[in-house]
């Protein structure tokens, strides 16, 4: 592949072209597949500007069944390298939060131990994944034929009042971090301790996922960070009012704080087919523009969990850009939508971490 660093200047959150029209139904299974000449064409800008996945569970899954070896094609689970691959991903963000309820010790050590499962994947398997830490080593994992690999994000709930453990996070590699549940980010608003991870939070230039989060305090924390923040995995409340889609309320917000709402693969959320998916993304775009959406489909479980059907996995990456494709997408939304949204929210968490200088909370 040749040499690339940033995005190229034709593609910016500037253009000018008309918005995809968006649907109300989420359960549409009559879409007609893409034909092998977009599948192509969609193959062809992945190529140039892969998938920069906002969300995968596959460490949590490691650390419960520690015998899937993601080298080669997999039955066990729905993530692995050769599918990765297959569906252009060029980047992906592991998720490393743990399931509700659990006590907060638990929270720390499952936290850690799921981190040290990161770690010891990417040292597997060096010829595929790189661990990435900025916004140069995304581009540089990219330009080596490496699925650029970050941290995160982990649960808020993790910090346990300490500021220094998100200091110390940030030191092990992680970039991410998810304020629900945690006690400093309530649907009350942002106690002084919040406030004060926010300020921490963009000195380091980890980024915030609201993905969870209940819209008075998606949309406070939105406000209060001077970095972008993320929804790692949603869809879009007005097609769908699951509790864990976004409101049009905190997709504006997103697009007010140059944020980012990438969408998910989730029956239950995005309904049960790839056009359904698509409508989802439609939406995010016209409500919150081509700058504000990207994707994050929360693959990395074992059999069981529902998926749109044609999204069963990483390899379903061309078909929903062959869908984008029919509906009128260009190539400079596209290619902001796969690649060079999250790229540029990393960039611009890292000039707000700098412009911090040496200030600590």
């Amino acid at each position: 592949m040749a040499d690339l660093q940033d995005e190229p200047h034709s593609v910016g959150i500037g253009a000018e072209d008309p918005p995809a029209s968006t649907t109300t139904s989420t359960t549409s299974t009559t879409s007609t597949p893409p034909v092998a000449a977009a599948l192509d064409r969609a193959a062809e800008l992945l190529s140039v500007h892969p998938v920069a996945d906002g969300c995968n569970t596959l460490i949590w899954t490691l650390r419960q069944s520690p015998y899937h070896d993601i080298d080669t094609p997999e039955a066990g689970v729905d993530t692995d390298i050769p599918r990765l691959r297959a569906g252009g991903v060029g980047a992906q963000f592991w998720s490393l939060l743990v399931p509700p309820g659990r006590p907060p010790e638990d929270v720390v050590s499952e936290t850690l131990e799921q981190i040290d499962v990161a770690l010891a994947l990417m040292r597997r398997y060096p010829d595929s994944l790189l661990l990435a830490l900025s916004a140069d080593d995304m581009a540089d994992a990219r330009n080596r034929g490496r699925i650029a690999s970050f941290l995160g994000p982990v649960p808020g709930s993790a910090l346990t009042d300490s500021l220094g453990a998100l200091r110390a996070f940030h030191t092990l590699g992680v970039r991410i971090l998810a304020p629900a549940g945690a006690d400093w980010a309530s649907q009350e608003g942002l106690t002084a301790f919040g406030h004060q991870v926010v300020r921490e939070a963009n000195r380091l230039s980890i980024l915030l996922d609201l993905a969870g989060c209940e819209p008075a305090a998606a949309c406070q924390l939105a406000a209060a960070s001077k970095a972008p923040v993320v929804v790692s995995n949603t869809g879009a409340a007005a097609l769908n009012p699951h509790p864990g889609n976004v409101t049009d309320e905190v997709l504006l917000a997103l697009r007010d704080a140059g944020g980012l709402a990438m969408v998910t693969f989730d029956t239950a959320r995005t309904g049960d087919s790839l056009h359904a998916v698509a409508d989802h993304v439609d939406h995010v775009r016209a409500v919150a523009g081509a700058g504000a959406v990207g994707l994050g489909a929360a693959f990395g479980s074992e059999p069981g969990s529902p998926r749109p059907a044609g999204l069963t996995d990483p390899s379903g990456y061309p078909k929903l850009i062959a869908e984008l494709m029919d509906r009128g997408w260009s190539e400079p939304d596209l290619a902001l939508l796969t690649w060079g949204n999250a790229q540029r929210v990393l960039r611009d968490a890292e000039f707000t971490a700098r412009a911090a200088g040496h200030r600590r909370t």
